[in-house]
């Protein structure tokens, strides 16, 4: 596999990315070439989007630079190091880019400017219904996934009564994904996605979908893959004791950039304390990395 795969990004109708050179633009999945287990890396990764008012606005963007268009920073200049089976929480406000984030670091978005490597086969539990051909039966649905991640029907078969006894959709297993209820949609998508050994597990929420008993399957899943499988977890929650309860490092965002990086129980105390409160324009701790 070559080091750095580049892949052009689709954009939305009204948001799109600034211009910039494909050597800009990159993320890169290999091999590790390095012997203290990172398993992702940014490098002063900085992610920005095109708003336009309108759609119209966006299409004529396309035949003139003429149009006016406002710059937002979603990201901007993060670096830092991720090792093979830390469990790491990325804590903040609804703005602070903690899912643009994690999607970029699972290939879907790509950097502005900067870099990102990753090192390791990733599962992300972020739109779990995503990727879905509604046509298709729950079951055709699974090795249709298992297929976008490059597998093998005979490795999918491995893990297939293992993912239907997990979602535990019944009948419906062999219906129509059209037929399904939102919340039967997203018990099969985090089925697929917990239950096929995962090197790298994103989860963004995912972890409070369906019942009370499902939730419970779901905390205990990640549980077992994080202590058996040396699996490196990466975790967006608005919960403090979600976060404490599955992670030992939390890095806080604030305006797009790492507010604070550190141990999970400080990074809980300055997420509630100078963030939640509401305190006017925090600096950076001490211990942050943008101090180093």
């Amino acid at each position: 596999m070559p080091d750095n795969i580049e892949i052009k990004e689709n954009t939305n109708v009204n948001i799109s990315e600034p211009e910039t050179s494909s050597a800009e633009k990159t993320t890169s999945v290999a091999e590790p070439a390095n012997d203290n287990d990172v398993v992702i890396r940014l490098n002063h990764v900085t992610k920005q989007f095109k708003l336009f008012k309108s759609k119209k606005s966006r299409l004529k963007s396309v035949f003139s630079k003429k149009v006016n268009y406002t710059i937002n920073t979603a990201n901007d200049d993060l670096t830092f190091e991720i090792r093979r089976g830390e469990s790491v929480a990325f804590l903040g406000k609804n703005g602070a880019g903690k899912s643009t984030l994690l999607k970029m670091i699972t290939g879907v978005l790509f950097p502005t400017s900067g870099e990102i490597e990753v090192y390791g086969e990733v599962s992300a539990l972020l739109e779990l219904t995503a990727g879905f051909d509604p046509e298709f039966t729950g079951r055709e649905n699974i090795y249709l996934r298992g297929h976008m991640r490059g597998m093998t029907d005979e490795i999918i078969k491995k893990y297939e009564d293992s993912i239907i006894q997990f979602a535990d959709i019944g009948e419906y297993i062999d219906q129509p994904v059209r037929t399904y209820s939102s919340g039967m949609k997203s018990r099969l998508g985090f089925a697929i996605n917990a239950n096929i050994e995962p090197e790298i597990l994103i989860v963004d929420e995912a972890l409070s979908v369906g019942d009370a008993a499902f939730r419970k399957k779901c905390r205990e899943i990640v549980n077992k893959i994080i202590a058996e499988d040396n699996t490196t977890l990466l975790l967006v929650t608005h919960s403090s004791a979600m976060a404490k309860q599955f992670c030992k490092r939390g890095i806080v965002l604030y305006n797009s950039k790492v507010y604070f990086d550190g141990d999970i129980d400080e990074a809980v105390k300055v997420y509630e304390n100078d963030i939640l409160e509401g305190k006017p324009a925090p600096k950076p701790k001490a211990n942050s990395i943008l101090n180093q």
